[in-house]
């Protein structure tokens, strides 16, 4: 149970409504800021704007995915007006408070910082991640299916980096009878992606093992599909960029060269918002309630 533990959310989409309910569902107090427009009902949620008092009595502070841009601005799906992030919302909130989000940018950790206030990134989490993974990779599929014309059982697809996304974006496809290729960094990833019936390759010869494929699923967060790279491609593939922004594809080459290239970050909450705001609630109550005892001991 939550019960006396003070949260406040700033901004979110779909995926915070699931936080909510079972924050509330816990009994813990709810103050939601940048949720105007939000038509569900929660009984014992109050709303404000967003102001140092709102936030001066918050044990915990819930952000979106992305919790600010490098200005820090909040997105909100659920709020007409902007929502800005200062030091002085920052430096309202208590010591023991701590601020949880998805990601953080720079702005954001700067912030956290300079007031001392501790800052936790879930997808940092292997737990978070590899939840999340799935999503990501049916929502993949999805999109990957929806931009070809020809079948993933028998497809050529390769899989840019081994992580806790790429592995099960991997594993998906060769589940639907695709030839997959896995490039990697590391010898261990390769040794591991050879046993798993994977072609492996190191990504240093990325521009000779593209010639052929059908869908190309980036998961690296560096520039790594290239001009270079992209000119090897045959124009029948798609290329499906599943890194955080701004990606790691050169997106003008391959709109100049006639590939069809997308951007997909963020695909839990966009196909799976229910699901994927159950993996973040669940981590999130169970991290809220070790942090606060510990906090408030501390203090």
């Amino acid at each position: 149970m939550l019960t006396g533990i003070q949260v406040a959310f700033i901004g979110g989409d779909a995926r915070q409504l699931e936080v909510i309910q079972m924050f509330s569902e816990l009994d813990a107090s709810i103050t939601l800021i940048g949720f105007d427009n939000l038509h569900n009902q929660f009984s014992g949620i109050s709303k404000s704007k967003l102001t140092p008092d709102a936030v001066k009595n918050a044990d915990a502070l819930i952000l979106p995915a992305v919790g600010t841009d490098e200005s820090g601005i909040v997105d909100s799906i659920f709020s007409t007006g902007e929502l800005v992030l200062k030091d002085e919302h920052i430096g309202a909130l208590p010591k023991h408070c701590t601020v949880y989000t998805g990601m953080a940018k720079g702005y954001l950790k700067k912030l956290c910082a300079r007031h001392s206030i501790s800052l936790v990134q879930l997808f940092d989490r292997d737990d978070v991640a590899i939840y999340n993974s799935i999503p990501t990779a049916e929502g993949a599929l999805m999109m990957a299916i929806q931009n070809t014309d020809i079948t993933i059982h028998g497809s050529v697809c390769m899989v840019l980096g081994f992580g806790r996304t790429g592995v099960t974006m991997a594993r998906t496809l060769k589940g639907l009878g695709a030839r997959v290729k896995v490039g990697v960094r590391r010898s261990d990833h390769f040794a591991r992606a050879e046993e798993m019936g994977y072609e492996p390759f190191y990504t240093r010869d990325l521009i000779d093992q593209v010639h052929n494929i059908d869908l190309l699923f980036n998961t690296i967060p560096t520039m790594i599909v290239t001009a270079q790279v992209i000119a090897n491609i045959p124009h029948r593939a798609v290329i499906i960029d599943l890194a955080s922004k701004p990606g790691g594809t050169d997106f003008r080459f391959a709109e100049k060269r006639g590939i069809k290239a997308l951007l997909a970050p963020s695909l839990p909450g966009i196909v799976a918002p229910k699901t994927a705001g159950r993996i973040l609630a669940n981590a999130l109550c169970q991290l809220i309630s070790e942090d606060v005892t510990k906090g408030r001991n501390a203090e």
